[in-house]
């Protein structure tokens, strides 16, 4: 066994600190990333363009591209139509399992993960409600069937592409569908067993927003636009029967209103609908195709809808529309801002919007444009200002192109041979360009943490390498497996999966990647069958809700548990161990 040099023992100390500091959660992981880099380059462990050099991978350059191509999907409401199109409606709990899984996989192997279950998740909502189900019940099997969808494609998860990017230093490349030998195998094992015993480990519970009674509440008027896409249909065939925590509690048509509406009554141009509900709700109302704001404030509006966005403010005792209702105000020439609901003590004021005295307090719900936030924040006029999140109308007419963008990514990438990153730029280029999504939105759109986590994480992978400490692990583990290729490969798995369910998937993928390659050396067999192991076992996390980013996204909205976690996603990590053990070595064989 080799001996390590002072360089290697620098480096093992800062991968452990690393690790300490990313399992302990109190300092955010791209500050221990960066911190770790910083120390290998101040050490002299790594030279300036060796510890940088994860900023100019392909793989971490087309991380970043892509999530303006996702930008576009979502800005267009082209993700909630597909959405829409594949869910259609529940027919009891194994068929609604098994159409969100279907749908959910499918989505996954060419969307990035998050937002699949970001857009999923309220659609998932609605399911539940409407079929009388438990949300716990749709929601982790979802979240499992994204993750190894992801599995499938190159660009499925960003794990993928971070692995890709690692391997082409070595002068090897994955395609397209590379993994989908493995992918496909995985959803399938994963999909059985989410809808047979994964049914019966699954709880039964209220989301978080169900179990919290003081929710704001506001009154939402919209109005059914002439011509549009709801006209002729019924109030349950419209979806607006099903939506999570909103409730439709009137229907005014010709100056008569209906209280009680039955779900077949047919929607007619100009109709104005009454909903109740709480904001994230109202946030998924606006993004319904054919319905708008029924206040003519908001068209008044030198604002466009792509610039448009939701915002909650709190009327302070000395602002000037204390004491007067909305219309005397004259709230939207005095703040270019219209207001669109009115919460007061977290409850709805059942009161026409324009009559309501303001009173200190009240948190007002307006539509204005970003720059409201910034010139207000500080404004004495309010006591807080909040812009919301994912909150600018969709730009429905748009979708098609969105689409279409999409299909010419995945095609020109497998069918012409296109490099990953050349068709990821020029697919963001042409989201900007069609104006799927606007400048703004598209800068936004860039996950920057995750970017310096990934790019920063590669240089503790270099100095790994270089130091000769990736070897001297590899060789340590080869000599728990006995020198066997398959045992090795068992060790280097698991070894992945357990720094997945502690750590980050991308950092797991870029601390294990040069073992597998160490070790694939040291026996003298294919790296292949290590290279995939490293890649699925980096998305492997099932067993915590830290082991992947969107395991925290359903958290709340199903009302889970810690437990839960480990309870469902420990079966079915290793049945997916198993599967990835068994199919990999037949399909990269060693040698």
């Amino acid at each position: 066994m080799m001996e390590l040099g002072a360089q290697a023992w620098i480096t093992l100390g800062v991968v452990i600190a690393v690790l300490v500091l990313l399992a302990s959660n109190r300092v955010g992981p791209d500050m221990v990333l960066a911190a770790g880099m910083t120390v290998l380059l101040v050490s002299g462990v790594l030279k300036p363009a060796e510890a940088l050099g994860g900023f100019a991978n392909s793989g971490v350059m087309t991380v970043a591209v892509l999530f303006v191509v996702v930008a576009g999907l979502r800005e267009t409401g082209a993700i909630q139509w597909i959405a829409a199109l594949v869910l259609g409606k529940p027919r009891g709990l194994f068929l609604a399992q098994l159409r969100l899984i279907v749908a959910s996989s499918s989505l996954s192997a060419f969307v990035n993960n998050t937002p699949v279950v970001a857009m999923l998740t309220s659609a998932t909502q609605a399911w539940s409600k409407e079929a009388g189900l438990a949300p716990s019940k749709l929601l982790l099997p979802m979240n499992y069937a994204t993750i190894l969808g992801g599995l499938c494609t190159l660009i499925g998860t960003s794990t993928n592409l971070v692995v890709d990017g690692l391997l082409r230093r070595q002068g090897m490349e994955l395609d397209m569908f590379t993994p989908v030998w493995v992918g496909v195998p995985v959803v399938v094992v994963g999909a059985v067993y989410m809808l047979t015993l994964g049914r019966w480990l699954l709880p039964e519970r209220k989301s978080a927003v169900e179990q919290v009674q003081d929710a704001r509440q506001y009154t939402v008027e919209m109005v059914v636009d002439e011509n549009g896409p709801l006209v002729g249909r019924s109030i349950e065939e419209a979806g607006l029967r099903r939506l999570q925590q909103l409730y439709l509690v009137e229907l005014v048509r010709e100056g008569r209103v209906l209280g009680a509406i039955p779900p077949q009554y047919a929607l007619r141009g100009g109709d104005q609908l009454v909903f109740v509900g709480v904001i994230d709700s109202l946030v998924d109302l606006r993004r319904i195709k054919g319905l708008s704001p029924a206040t003519n404030q908001v068209f008044k509006l030198g604002i466009r809808d792509s610039q448009r966005c939701l915002i909650e403010a709190v009327i302070s005792r000395v602002s000037p529309v204390t004491g007067r209702t909305i219309r005397e105000a004259r709230f939207r020439n005095r703040y270019n801002a219209a207001v669109i609901a009115v919460s007061r003590n977290g409850q709805r004021i059942p009161q026409k919007l324009g009559d309501i005295v303001l009173r200190a307090g009240d948190t007002l719900l307006l539509e204005g444009g970003r720059e409201f936030a910034r010139q207000h924040r500080y404004s004495r006029d309010f006591l807080l200002v909040s812009e919301l999140d994912d909150s600018t109308p969709p730009q429905h007419a748009r979708a098609p192109y969105a689409l279409a963008i999409l299909a010419g990514l995945v095609v020109s990438t497998t069918l012409f041979d296109v490099e990953t990153l050349n068709a990821a730029l020029i697919a963001a280029a042409a989201m900007v360009l069609l104006r799927c999504c606007n400048q703004g939105q598209a800068r936004r759109a860039v996950d920057y943490q995750l970017i310096v986590i990934i790019a920063c994480s590669f240089a503790l992978g270099t100095a790994m390498e270089k130091t000769g400490l990736a070897t001297y692990v590899a060789g340590t583990m080869m000599g728990y497996a006995g020198g066997n290729p398959l045992w090795t490969l068992v060790v280097v798995y698991v070894t992945t999966v357990i720094f997945t369910e502690l750590l980050t998937n991308n950092a797991a993928a870029v601390l294990m990647f040069p073992i597998g390659m160490a070790a694939a050396a040291q026996l003298g067999v294919n790296p292949m069958p290590f290279v995939m192991c490293v890649m699925v076992g980096a998305s492997a996390g099932f067993m915590t809700p830290i082991g992947y980013q969107t395991n925290l996204m359903v958290y709340g909205p199903g009302g889970y548990r810690f437990m839960d976690y480990v309870i469902v996603g420990g079966p079915l990590s290793l049945l997916v161990g198993i599967t990835t053990l068994t199919v990999v070595p037949l399909v990269w064989p060693f040698h």
